[in-house]
C-alpha cells in the first residue's frame, strides 16, 4: 500500500493554512495588525466603527479558522488511529478486537477501560512482589 497526495483542493489548501498560520510570522502579522488598530484608536477617536472593525476582523478569522483547524485535526487522528491500528495487528499477543474501539459508544468503552483498570492494579501489584508486569492476560 502506497501512500497519495491528496487530490482536494480542500484538503490542500487546509493543510497549506494549517502550516502558514502555525509559523511565527503569523503571529507576528496578527500582533502587527493590533498594534496598527490601537495606534489608529486616537485617530478614529476610539469610534464605534474603530471596534466594529477588529472584532469583524478576529470573527471572521475566528469562524474560518476553526473549519481549517477541524479538518486538519480530523486528518491527523484518522492517520494517528491507522498508525495505531497497523501496531496492534502486527504486534504478537495484541487483541485485534482493540483496532476500531473508536466506533465504540460511551458505555462499551467503559467495560473495556474498567478491564484496562483491573490489569493495571494488578500489574502494580505484581510488581511491588517483583513478579514482573509483562503478561498478555485475556481480557
Amino acid at each position: 500500500m502506497k501512500p497519495t497526495k491528496s487530490s482536494s483542493l480542500f484538503t490542500r489548501f487546509a493543510k497549506l493554512i494549517a502550516r502558514k498560520t502555525g509559523q511565527p510570522v503569523a503571529f507576528m502579522m496578527a500582533v502587527s495588525v493590533i498594534i496598527i488598530w490601537l495606534i489608529t484608536g486616537p485617530i478614529f477617536k476610539f469610534g464605534d466603527t474603530w471596534q466594529l472593525v477588529i472584532n469583524t476582523g478576529t470573527t471572521i478569522v475566528t469562524f474560518l479558522m476553526v473549519f481549517l483547524i477541524q479538518n486538519t485535526q480530523n486528518r491527523d487522528s484518522l492517520a494517528l488511529q491507522v498508525k495505531l491500528d497497523e501496531l496492534i495487528r502486527v504486534m504478537e499477543g495484541a487483541h485485534n478486537a482493540l483496532l476500531d474501539l473508536e466506533e465504540l459508544d460511551e458505555k462499551e468503552l467503559d467495560k473495556i477501560r474498567i478491564d484496562y483498570e483491573k490489569l493495571a492494579k494488578q500489574a502494580r501489584e505484581d510488581l511491588g512482589k517483583n513478579t514482573g508486569d509483562t503478561g498478555v492476560p485475556q481480557i
